[in-house]
């Protein structure tokens, strides 16, 4: 199903089931080798895990330590962070920036819960990360809720956001959604202070294809949508200047982010989540 059909729904709820249902169907169906094998998947063992726990065999093959997981065997903790800064509230084609990111951490909580993952939701807003959902038995049912309500507003621009303490017991996932833009290097920082050998950091960069293109002709009034400041431009007088300076920014935060259990997934609005969240899932 295309973004904008899911956006129309209106129904984060909804959006995010029939997302992961789907998805969860075509994992299975090309994974699966038998009547009820379950879906596992495999990660490295890091200190504190079970040493019982490492798959030898595979060991063997690859030389290197990992632990198997099933569905109904995961212990992560996976942490939900979500840009509400005002730029999120850009609108391309019919895709809203922050309904994509709605929909796209609610299928994923979908799937966390079906694996017996800890769930937890963070919001960034107003230049601190603030717990929104914390992990706990009921934990699903309001992370999709409270998704449902948040509003996006107002700018981002402290350089010494921290993000909250993090258990030291378990592994831990954080997926993060944004467009990722800064006016300084406050993303940047905020991903060095929190990297870490038992956090592997998935981020989901939402940009629209006119943000990456800049293909526009003829005079617009351009709005900051965090300061509201307003500009009148010739389109074709800033095209090649807006192009070089979008592709070096995007260029830098590639190397920049090139760092140890971190990963940039760069995701066009007209994407379909399914898609890249099946992309991301079988990689």
């Amino acid at each position: 199903m295309l973004s904008t059909d899911l956006i129309k729904l209106n129904n984060l709820q909804l959006a995010g089931k029939l997302v992961s249902d789907e998805l969860l169907l075509g994992i299975q169906a090309s994974r699966r080798s038998g009547v009820g094998t379950e879906f596992e998947q495999f990660r490295h063992y890091v200190p504190g895990d079970d040493p019982k726990r490492i798959d030898w065999k595979r060991f063997a093959q690859t030389g290197h330590h990992l632990i198997r997981e099933s569905s109904t065997e995961s212990n992560q903790h996976i942490r939900l962070l979500l840009d509400l800064s005002g730029s999120m509230n850009y609108t391309e084609a019919g895709v809203n920036r922050l309904a994509y990111a709605k929909i796209l951490l609610a299928s994923l909580a979908y799937i966390g819960n079906r694996q017996g993952d800890q769930l937890s939701l963070y919001g960034l807003q107003n230049g601190a990360v603030q717990l929104m959902v914390a992990a706990g038995k009921s934990s699903f049912q309001k992370v999709v809720a409270t998704l449902e309500s948040a509003r996006a507003a107002g700018a981002w621009q402290s350089d010494s956001t921290s993000f909250p303490e993090f258990s030291r017991k378990q592994s831990e996932l954080l997926i993060m959604a944004s467009d990722f833009l800064q006016v300084g290097d406050e993303w940047l920082n905020l991903i060095r202070n929190i990297a870490g050998p038992r956090r592997e950091i998935v981020i989901f960069q939402l940009l629209g294809d006119t943000e990456l293109t800049f293909d526009l002709s003829g005079f617009y009034r351009f709005q900051d949508m965090e300061t509201g400041q307003e500009l009148e431009l010739q389109a074709e007088a800033v095209r090649d200047e807006v192009r070089q300076r979008a592709s070096d920014y995007l260029a830098r935060l590639d190397e920049a982010l090139r760092i140890p259990h971190v990963r940039l997934i760069r995701v066009r609005l007209s994407e379909p989540i399914a898609l890249v969240l099946k992309t991301f899932l079988l990689r």
